[in-house]
This record gives C-alpha cells, sequence and structure tokens, in this order.
C-alpha cells in the first residue's frame, strides 16, 4: 500500500508546486506603461472626506506644491498640496455636477458636465466665495468631463457624448480661447479617431467614454483618459492616436482626472466611494 500511495503523492505535491508557480508568475506581471512612467507603482494621496468624489485635477503652469481639484457635486474648488490633508476651498457657484478644472492666464476655468463653463481669476483664492462667470453657448449640447488649459490660453475641452457626433467612431475636442479678463472665444475643433484605438486594442467595437485629458510637457503628447473603459489613450500633438494602454482596475477604481506638473510627473485622480477613499495617484517620471 505504501508503495502505491507514492505516485499519487508526488503527483499532487507537483500539482501544487506548478500551481504555486503559476500564482507567482500572475502576482509579478505588470500591466505596459508609458514610456518613462512605471503605471503599477504610484505614490498614493488618500483624500479625507470632503474629496471622496474627486474628480478633475488641474496644477498652475505645473507648480507641483499646489493642486486644484473639485467633487462633482458642489460649485467649490479645492486647493492643496499634495499629501497634505489640509485643504482650502473657494464657493464659485451652486450645487451642480462638475466634472473637471483647468488653469491657464490666471484665470480658473471649471466645467460642468452640460457643457457649461464658469471662470474667475485666480486673485479670487484669497475669499472664501467668488463671483464666477458663467459662459454658456460655447459648446454644443451633450455631456463633458475633460478639460485642459494651456500656458498660452488655450482651454480643450473633451466631449463624452455629444449631439454633434452622428457615429460613434470619434471623439470631438473643443478648443476655446481663454483672454485676461476670463472670456472665453471659439478656436476651433480637433477629433480623436475611435476606430485607431479599436485597432491599437484589437477590439472590433468599443464604445469610448474619455473622461480627462492632459499634455505632457516633456512630449507635448496628449494623455486622454478613460474611467469606463479603463483606458489611457496617448496621442501626438495632432490629436493621432499613436498607443493605448489597459489600466489596471485594482489600481485605477474610477479614474476621473489627470494632470502633468512641470518636472514631467504623471498625476492621475480616482473617484471613491463608501468602502474606499478618492486618491490621487503620482507615477514619478524616471529620469
Amino acid at each position: 500500500m505504501k508503495n502505491l500511495f507514492k505516485p499519487i503523492y508526488l503527483y499532487i505535491i507537483s500539482c501544487i508546486c506548478l500551481f504555486c508557480i503559476h500564482c507567482t508568475g500572475q502576482q509579478k506581471r505588470k500591466s505596459p506603461s508609458p514610456a518613462g512612467y512605471d503605471l503599477n507603482k504610484p505614490v498614493k494621496y488618500n483624500m479625507p472626506d470632503a474629496l471622496t468624489e474627486i474628480s478633475g485635477i488641474a496644477f498652475n503652469q505645473g507648480d507641483p506644491n499646489v493642486l486644484y481639484a473639485e467633487q462633482d457635486e458642489e460649485g467649490v474648488l479645492f486647493y492643496f498640496k499634495p499629501g497634505s490633508n489640509n485643504l482650502k476651498t473657494i464657493r464659485f457657484a451652486g450645487h451642480g455636477d462638475y466634472e473637471d478644472v483647468a488653469i491657464s492666464n490666471q484665470q480658473v476655468v471649471m466645467l460642468r458636465s452640460d457643457g457649461k463653463l464658469y471662470t474667475f481669476p485666480l486673485t479670487g483664492l484669497k475669499n472664501s466665495e467668488v463671483d464666477a462667470v458663467k459662459q454658456k453657448d460655447l459648446l454644443p449640447g451633450g455631456e463633458y468631463e475633460g478639460l485642459y488649459g494651456d500656458n498660452d490660453g488655450s482651454i480643450y475641452a473633451l466631449c463624452k457624448h455629444c449631439s454633434i457626433e452622428k457615429t460613434s467612431k470619434t471623439t470631438t475636442i473643443f478648443t476655446l480661447k481663454l483672454a485676461a479678463d476670463g472670456t472665453l472665444s471659439d478656436a476651433g475643433q480637433n477629433t480623436i479617431d475611435v476606430k485607431k484605438i479599436e485597432q491599437l486594442l484589437g477590439a472590433k467595437k468599443i464604445a469610448f467614454h474619455p473622461s480627462a485629458l492632459a499634455k505632457n510637457p516633456k512630449t507635448g503628447e496628449w494623455y486622454i483618459l478613460s474611467s469606463v473603459n479603463k483606458l489611457l489613450v496617448i496621442a501626438g500633438s495632432n490629436w493621432d492616436v499613436k498607443t493605448v494602454y489597459r489600466l489596471d482596475p485594482a489600481i485605477f477604481g474610477q479614474p476621473e482626472g489627470i494632470a502633468f506638473d512641470r518636472d514631467g510627473n504623471l498625476y492621475i485622480s480616482n473617484e471613491g466611494d463608501q468602502l474606499r477613499p478618492g486618491n490621487v495617484l503620482k507615477f514619478m517620471l524616471k529620469k
């Protein structure tokens, strides 16, 4: 009987070893990352309760000492040093679904999900409230989540669902020009080719719903985030899609905001829920 059970015993041990090796391999497997970054190793900043539903984030001229953020229920802008729980706030409007923030020309631009835009000067931050200028009818009807402000006064609004889009194969980016007094004017539009994203993913069809965008100051490339699709799309300066990366949902719970500091470090904000806090993940640029 002893000799009969020995082969079975060895077989079981071999199976257990193979299973453990497989698990170890799975644990060590990393998701691909853009050049210069490791999306598997963030520095994590958990947000206080007031920013559980953190959405958009931005820096002023890439200054890493102050991060500007908003949550999507109140017309309040938060600003703080990453890693600090000392939040400062300014109210610019009432209750609403606010999705993103941009800083340019010493002006703050806030995006509401219906495409309405609010502007006020950075000097207003010395107060607890400010009378923001509501600017409507600049963007066509639809749902918007992404906003980015360049240092030259260009503001880019990213459409999630737009009335002018007759096909799901393109996503529109609207360019606005921000004057020194905070007024905005139309400056054209561009499109992202969703078919190219599908090709790079090897997918027959995807419903692409972008949630944020930012320009990499070191490469000039556009980093476009999609929370629903758990994707990071990288496009050239003319919006041609170059690469697509799938985001690990264990790291990126609900990625809603993206920004770069002037040193090229990448920041992605994730909305939280009742079980987990909102957070901002920092990915250091590898020298």
